[in-house]
Parts: structure tokens; sequence; C-alpha cells
């Protein structure tokens, strides 16, 4: 029997032999098609390939991409286990040509492929293609189809349409015919509804590009969209027609069963097949970044999720389940999709407490759906307000409800929960009038309600694109549009910008047009409005004209995102380590993360001696060299407090908290493998502490009554300080040894001192190259170009997103000039260039990177005149690039 894992890597495989680059699924978060929820296809990922806004260096691919269709006008969700091929999430097997080839090979290979490599029986297959489309037709007859079996459709099942304006063409599928058993007619008869006759492939020919007019005119690169449905293929491949008969779903299923002790196929089989389904979902959304929440994404999550919890309370489940479940599908799919095994234990923890959470209220809910009922005479609707009040006090969202009566032949007031709706949303709005907020902040309620919440996306990614839900000029008034010149405030849908809140400052950055990369706004911040469910970005636009519905591109200023994370991350680790240092009596009393300095605020009564703060510098640099992970979960307050994770002054939680936790507590101090800084956080952090580099104390002073105030410095600012006091200790050597005899002890002292900083130093130094910092030796001298100093350096052991610290302590010690940095990061080269201020005008850091990017490999590259990056195959020609980089000075 072919496994839907065969299945997959033999698709895979083929098309690889057939020259096509292997792609690994996207996120289910569209990071490039802000009109979706979730991604529903296998061409999301490739759309601005196909309208030629992007380019990469293949123009074949394959993949096998996760989807989900759960909201929207995708939305699969109440069928799902009453049918045999409803999902809420599925895989779609795909192959694209980005202008290469065209029909006359993307039928060969479909037929190949499914005929051959799959060995499918010739005679149970038919085609359907656009009713013009004589092309096609007559490739499929060459291709060895009979004309009997090919079906000319004329409706729009056989025509695919980006949008109303965009790249259109005809489709050609696939489909399998299942037997007579089975009731149902081919494709175009009255019967085609049935479950005889199966699609199981669809090829899109994008050959038009149709415009606003309705005209249409035929693409210069014309291109191949193709999407099968593994789980159908694995139905006809296994001798079903049911997907969940099918091995990956079945295995599911039978975990569910067992952890249930139930029959898998008795009473209880559409139960299991609803938690099988469901499991997949909520699991990969979880591991894409999305948590539960009352708004947006999230809110579709909980659906999921507490619809497959009321079945697994059906079943008889008196403990939570679906936690219990996550071994069994990552023993399925963790191979094809590794991110599974990383969030495992994030994805059995969200599950447990979800579960557990809605466990307390299911019982009370259902009860009251039961009394109501009772009440209702024979075909009668649930009142929409009982309905409402289902969602209200017991957190049943309406499509939970429907679906509880639909098992009973009940149906839902839909009408009437809508009104109760609305009237619950004008009490809110009343009990905010009276809640003392700025008068401006009713235009952010008004879009909150309008709109929606923005979903953040900027814990695993600094670039998205989003759509302009609203603008807003500076003096508060909702606009169509903002034009260059103009201040304001965009909000989107959908953004990677982290929003100032708990000591963490906004992000900055840009937001362009997508029509138009050369209309773009410069975000100075980013902050919270509408009790924190909208984020928006306060701009400059800098040229042409941003307009509400425009899609845009979001990027997040990398360079300064990296060292707000690093200061926030130090934070953490400066807490815990006053706290072993002066008792567990210090609590946060304030902070700031920004990306120049760090501030705490700290509850203590006396200052801190030079011990202590030594003492302090010290374990977190040791915790820095450790390098250990940053870990991120999801919790309850109250169960985060009972792992002693310490919560930030002045912020406020809801049911759920993100937990933070870094350092391995094994310094000797008998706490050996004990996790050292747990604490509640919504911020941005690095990957591991190492990303830090290091840590230095500048000032210690009183804040207020009783509460003292530590700022500090990280990364390449840190090592600069660590530097100086090394020199100003030598100085002090320097005076004392020609004073008298009596300081002779003294001076022993000082230079028994001065060895050990010393040695502490050049220990940092050593580390912070290790992790990515300065720390190469001498930098080579710098070159005369053109009337500009230019350094050029090839280091090793340096990742790319440290080189623009490095940059800049380059420019620092030119004082003038240009600076070209190519790191060898694992057999591929990362490129950064940098010029100083003085120069910008004379010398483009872009410039220099495209060049040197070109004969290392790569392609593109970009930044700011002052900074630039870009990437290469490998470093192999880095005397090339630096030739090419020397050749753009001397221009």
């Amino acid at each position: 029997m072919r496994t839907l894992n065969d299945i997959r890597s033999t698709f895979l495989g083929y098309f690889a032999k057939n020259g096509h680059e292997v792609v690994d699924s996207s996120p289910l978060v569209p990071r490039n098609d802000p009109t979706l929820m979730f991604a529903n296809s296998g061409m999301v990922q490739f759309k601005n390939l196909f309208t030629g806004v992007e380019t990469r260096d293949y123009k074949r691919a394959t993949t096998a991409q996760k989807c989900v269709r759960a909201g929207g006008k995708h939305n699969d969700l109440d069928n799902v286990g009453y049918t045999a091929r409803h999902h809420t999430f599925f895989e779609m097997l795909g192959n694209f040509s980005f202008g290469d080839y065209f029909k006359s090979d993307a039928i060969p290979f479909a037929w190949e492929l499914v005929t051959k490599e799959f060995g499918i029986d010739k005679s149970r297959l038919y085609v359907t293609v656009y009713h013009t489309d004589d092309e096609a037709a007559e490739i499929w007859k060459k291709t060895g189809v009979p004309e009997d079996r090919i079906i000319r459709i004329a409706t729009n099942d056989n025509f695919w349409m980006m949008g109303p304006t965009g790249p259109c063409g005809p489709c050609t599928e696939i489909f399998y015919d299942h037997g007579d058993k089975y009731w149902g007619g081919p494709p175009g008869s009255p019967e085609e509804d049935g479950d005889r006759f199966v699609e199981i492939w669809n090829l899109v020919f994008m050959q038009y590009e149709q415009f606003e007019d309705g005209t249409r005119r035929e693409l210069e690169a014309q291109s191949i969209d193709t999407g099968m449905g593994i789980e159908r293929v694995a139905a006809l491949l296994q001798g079903t027609n049911d997907n969940y008969a099918t091995d990956l779903i079945r295995s599911l299923i039978e975990a569910s069963a067992d952890a249930t002790s139930t029959d898998p196929d008795g009473p209880g089989k559409t139960h299991h097949r609803v938690i099988a389904d469901h499991l997949r979902s909520t699991s990969f959304l979880l591991a894409d970044g999305v948590m539960p929440s009352n708004d947006g994404r999230g809110y579709v999550l909980r659906r999921i999720m507490r619809r497959a919890m009321r079945h697994a309370h059906l079943l008889g489940a008196k403990d939570p389940l679906m936690h219990r479940l996550v071994p069994a599908l990552v023993r399925q799919m963790g191979a094809a999709y590794p991110e599974l095994v990383r969030a495992q234990p994030l994805i059995e923890e969200t599950l447990k407490l979800e579960e557990t959470r809605f466990k307390q209220t299911l019982d009370r809910g259902l009860k009251l759906l039961d009394d109501e009922v009772l009440l209702l005479g024979q075909g009668k609707e649930l009142p929409g307000e009982a309905a409402f009040k289902l969602y209200d006090t017991y957190g049943f969202p309406l499509d939970l409800t429907q679906d509880a009566l639909r098992e009973k032949g009940l149906t839902v007031d839909t009408s009437g929960f809508d009104v109760a709706m609305a009237e619950q949303k004008a009490k809110a709005r009343a009990a905010w009038a009276g809640s003392g907020e700025a008068a401006d902040a009713t235009v952010w309620y008004d879009l909150y309600e309008a709109d929606g919440a923005t979903d953040f996306l900027g814990y695993d990614t600094e670039t998205a694109e989003g759509q302009v839900v609203a603008l807003v000029d500076d003096k508060m008034n909702q606009v169509d549009a903002l034009t260059a010149g103009a201040t304001g405030y965009i909000v989107t849908n959908q953004t990677p910008f982290y929003a100032e809140s708990g000591g963490q400052v906004g992000d900055t950055g840009w937001i362009r047009r997508l029509q138009d990369e050369d209309d773009y706004a410069e975000v100075t911040d980013t902050q919270k409005m509408a009790g924190g469910k909208l984020s928006i970005h306060k701009v400059n636009v800098v040229h042409g004209t941003i307009t509400a519905g425009d899609a845009v591109a979001l990027e997040v200023d990398h360079h300064r995102r990296s060292m707000i994370r690093a200061n926030h991350s130090a934070t953490h680790l400066l807490h815990e380590a006053l706290r072993e240092t002066l008792g567990d009596h210090v609590a946060q009393r304030g902070s700031l993360n920004a990306p120049d300095r760090l501030r705490f605020d700290f509850s203590h009564a006396k200052a801190m001696s030079k011990d202590e703060l030594r003492q302090v510098e010290r374990d977190v640099n040791a915790y820095i060299r450790q390098n250990s992970a940053v870990m991120t979960r999801i919790m309850t307050p109250d169960d985060a407090r009972a792992i002693g994770a310490q919560a930030l002054f002045g912020e406020k939680y809801g049911d759920e908290v993100r937990v933070v936790s870094m350092g391995r507590a094994d310094t000797g101090k008998g706490t050996d493998g004990k996790t050292y800084s747990i604490e509640l956080c919504g911020g941005t952090h690095v990957e591991r502490t190492g990303d830090i580099g290091a840590f230095a104390l500048t000032s210690e002073s009183a804040s207020s009554a009783g509460v003292r105030r530590i700022e500090a410095l990280t990364g390449a600012a840190a090592m600069t300080e660590l530097r100086g006091r090394d020199e100003r200790l030598s100085e002090i050597e320097g005076l004392l040894k020609v004073g008298r005899d009596e300081v002779a002890e003294r001076v022993k002292a000082l230079m028994d001192e001065r060895k050990a900083l010393s040695n502490e130093v050049a220990q940092l130094r050593r580390e912070l190259a290790m992790f990515g910092g300065a720390g190469q030796g001498a930098p080579a001298e710098a070159r005369d170009v053109n009337g500009v100093k230019f350094h050029a350096q090839v280091l090793s052991g340096v990742s790319g997103k440290d080189l623009p610290a490095l940059i800049d302590e380059h420019k620092s010690r030119l004082g003038s000039g240009a600076v070209l940095l190519i790191a060898d990061t694992g057999g591929k080269a990362a490129v950064a260039a940098g010029v100083t201020a003085d120069l910008a005008d004379k010398v483009s850091a872009v410039d220099l990177v495209r060049a040197a990017v070109g004969e290392l490999g790569g392609k593109g590259g970009g930044g700011r005149p002052d900074m630039a990056q870009g990437g290469g195959a490998s470093t192999e020609n880095a005397d090339a690039a630096i030739k090419a980089a020397e050749t753009v000075i001397g221009g």
C-alpha cells in the first residue's frame, strides 16, 4: 500500500527529477497575501512571482503545501466529520512554472506521474478542459486520453482568475471514477456532485491578463499552477473514496479511539473523524505562531479547538484529550514538517490549557442548551438570544451551537443572534465612552469595531504583506489617502511591527505599496490602541500616495529590532542576576528596552556596592556566553506564577500569558539543570542568549523612594564600554606607579584587578566573535579608492545579522569612508556594506552590496544608502566581490 508519506515524496521526487526546485511549504499565515486568513492553496506563496512583482533564482518549483480552510469564503468547518472529503486542514501537492514551460509540458507531466509513477488505471481517468481551450484538448489526445473521456466545461469551474483583474486562464482537471458502487455522474452531468467521480488534480494555465473593462491579452510569461489534494489521491491508491480511511488520518482516528477506549467505527465514528481532522489544523496553526484568542485568526483557531473538544466530551473523555494525541500526529507528519517537532511542547501545552478551561464551562453550557431545546416546539429554531448567551457567557461560538443542534435536527435563529450581538456592542461602546480615555481615541475604537483586531506576525518574521484598512491624519481624522509629505497613521489587517508595550519601544521601518514600491512611508513608531487590539503605525509619507485598501509590504528595521531584542533579553537576565545577588525582595518596577540602551527599575532600599554591581555584570555575561536557547510557552497566569515566572510591572494579563525562559542555572550554585530566568512577557527576544553579545552596566542610581535604577548596554556598545574601562585602568595604573612607596600595595591590588578585568574583556571578545560579533583580530588598513577610504574584510564565525553592528564600528573608526564585510556563514556568504553620512550622496551602500553579491553567486540586496545587506552562494569569489565594490566607488 502506498502511504500518504510515500505519495508526498513520490510527487516531489518526480518533479525534482524534471528540473523543479523543491520548495518548503509556506506558513499557514500568509506573508504575501493580506486578503487571505490562511494559506488555502499551493500558489499562495508564489503569488508575487506570477504577477511579476518578485523574481527568484528558479523558474520551476514543486511543493507540498499545508492548507487550512476554516474561515472567510473558504470555510469547510461545518461539513468536517460528516462527509468523506471535507477538511479544515489538508495538503496540496503542486508543480509550478513561472514563465518557463506551459501546456505542452504540464499535461504530459501530469499524465506520466498519475499513470506511471502512481500506477493509476488509465481506464478510470477522465479529464475536463475549458470549452474553448482546443489546445489543451489536443494535447490530451496526443498524450493518450480518448476523446470521449475529454469533457468540455463551459462554466467558471474550468476558468481560474486571481481576482477581478490580473492573471487568469483556463483549467484542466483530472477525475477518477471510483466505480458504479457509488452514486454520481461525470463532471458536467446533473449527477456530478455524487461520490463516484472525484477530482484529484487541477492544472491552471495562467494565459491571460484581464483588465477592468473585461478585455484580456495574452501574458508574455505564461505560467503553470497545479494543485493535487494528497488525501484524495491517497484514498484512491488505498482502495477507498473516503479520505478518513487513509493511513495517516486513520492512525489519528485510532489514537483518538484508544485514548477514549471507544470503537473507531462505532457510534462515535463522526466524533473521531472531527477530532482527527481538527488535531491537524490546530497543531499546524499553533506551530506557525497562531494562538487562540477572541479576534481574527486566533478566534478561528479557538473555534476549531472547541469543536474538537466538544466531540471529545461526547465520546466520554473526562480529562483533556487533544494534547495526548499530538505525539501520534508528530510521528506521522514530523519528518515532512519539522516545525511540528520543534513546536510539540507548545502545541501540547496550549491544547491542554484550552481544553482544561473549556471543560470547566462545557457542562454548564450544554445543560443550558439542553434546557432551551426542551422548551422548543416541533420544528422551532433555538432563539438567537439563547445562542448569544451561550456565546457570551460560556464561550460557545455560534457554529459550535449549530453543530450541537444539527445532531438533534434543529437550527438557530441567526438573525436574533446578530441582534443580540449588536446590542452588546452598543453597551460596550457606552461603557467605553465613560472610561476617561482621550477624546481622539474614539477613532481607534471605531476602527476596531469596524475592522477587528490587528494580527501581530512579528514573533517569527520582520517582513509581511498586509492590507491598509484605515488611514488617519495627524489631526485624528480618518482619511482616504495620505500623500507625500504628510504625517499620520496607517492601520493594516496584519503587521510584523511590534507596538510599544511592556517596556519595549515600538518598531520602526517602512510600508510600501505593492503596486508601486516607489510609493512608501517611513514608520517612525508603532503603538497599541483600542485596548491593545489595534496596532497603529505612525508614518511620514516619503513618496507617492498610500490609499485605504492598498496592498502593502511591511518591513521592520531589522538592525534596530535586533538591538531592541538584545536589550530586552538582557533585561530578563539582569532581573534574575539582581535577585540572586541582592535577594528575592527584588521586583521589577519599570523598564525601557530601546535600541541604544536598556533601563531597569527595581525595588531595593539602598545603593548597590561596587562588588554587587560587578557580580551582577559577571552573572549576566556568564549566561550570555552560555548561548542557551530562549524558549516561549503559553500558560495561564496562575500556572506561570506557580513555576516561578516573574511578572512585568504595570502589565495587565488576560486568561493566557506568554512565558519566556532563558539560561540553564548550571553555574555551580547548587541549582544545576533549572531554568535561570522565567518571566511573563509579550515582547520580542533573541533566539539564543549568545545573540546578546555582551552586557555592560553604565550606571546605578536612585529612581524614587525604595526603587533603584540600572542602565546598561549590550552588543557592540557594551564591548566599547568594556574596552574603555580597560583603557582607564591602564591610565590609573600609570599614575600610581610614580607615586610614593605607601601606594605600592594599592598599585598591586589595582594591577591584580586590572589583570582580572583584562582577562574578562579578552574572554568577552572571544565569545562575542564566536556568537557573531567583532573579535576577528586587528582589522586591515583601509585603502584609498577614488579619494574614499575603503575597508573590506572577509570574516568567519560571524552571522549575517551581526554584520550591521560591525559596520557601525568600522564606520566610527574610519570617520569618513566606506566598509564592505563578507562573512562565511556555513558555506554561504552574508554581505553588508556601510557608508558614512558625509559620503552617502557620492557612494551608496546598496550599490556596493549589489556589486559584491553578483560576484558571489547571489542576486539583489537592499537597504539604505548608509547601510545595506545581501547574500551569495559562497565566499569563494570574495576577492572579485571586493574588486567589484571598488569599481563602484571608483566609478
